[in-house]
């Protein structure tokens, strides 16, 4: 932005590789920060609260993984594709995190896996999720030590809404723990409410 600005939107999807849709949402949140500005027909540039005050871009160099992550929905890798689907609308999550019988990660389970596998095909509300999950370690995952901005540009260069976190065992060809997980609305909450906290700190003129 700093490089390129003013600039529209479609000129930064292309940029980073990504639809317009993809990003809406995001350029939206970060005009309502104040760290984006608009223009219509101009674009977009760097908002006043980037130029102004950094620290909120310094709070997500700092602040851990493990201080934000949730709490993952984990589901046993034997789980049908039918009861994943029910799953992800009771727990209302966008992503299902997969564990075999020892409690380790082994691959995720999105909306999109669960469509594919079912559109045409009768029998697969049968299929258990190991058969339609994304395996490890062909995950982008995140450690509990790596800062927010780090878990940030990963959901950005790889286009994924949620990271699990992991924690390696000492063998290294056995599967991790998993502890939890970051999601694109948990950054979402993140970010208002240091906005928030920002604004409520501001002295009075």
């Amino acid at each position: 932005m700093k490089r390129h600005a003013p600039i529209t939107g479609e000129q930064l999807a292309d940029n980073l590789g990504v639809s317009r849709p993809t990003l809406r949402s995001d350029l939206s949140l970060l005009v309502m920060l104040g760290l984006l500005d608009a223009k219509p027909k101009v674009g977009y540039f760097l908002g006043n609260s980037y130029r102004t005050n950094r620290e909120p871009l310094q709070q997500l160099n700092t602040m851990k993984v493990r201080e934000v992550q949730g709490v993952p929905v984990n589901v046993p890798d034997y789980l049908s594709v039918h009861d994943a689907v029910i799953t992800l609308f009771t727990e209302n999550a966008d992503t299902l995190l997969v564990v075999n019988e020892q409690k380790r990660f082994v691959g995720i389970v999105t909306p999109k896996d669960l469509l594919k596998i079912t559109l045409g095909n009768a029998g697969a509300a049968a299929i258990p999720v190991s058969m339609v999950m994304t395996r490890y370690p062909n995950i982008v995952t995140l450690m509990p030590d790596d800062s927010v901005m780090d878990a940030i540009r990963k959901m950005s260069l790889h286009q994924v809404d949620c990271l699990p976190v992991i924690v390696p065992r000492e063998e290294q060809t056995a599967d991790p723990e998993v502890t939890g997980w970051v999601s694109k609305s948990n950054i979402i909450r993140l970010m208002a409410d240091i906005a928030m906290d920002g604004e409520l700190g501001e002295p009075e003129l």
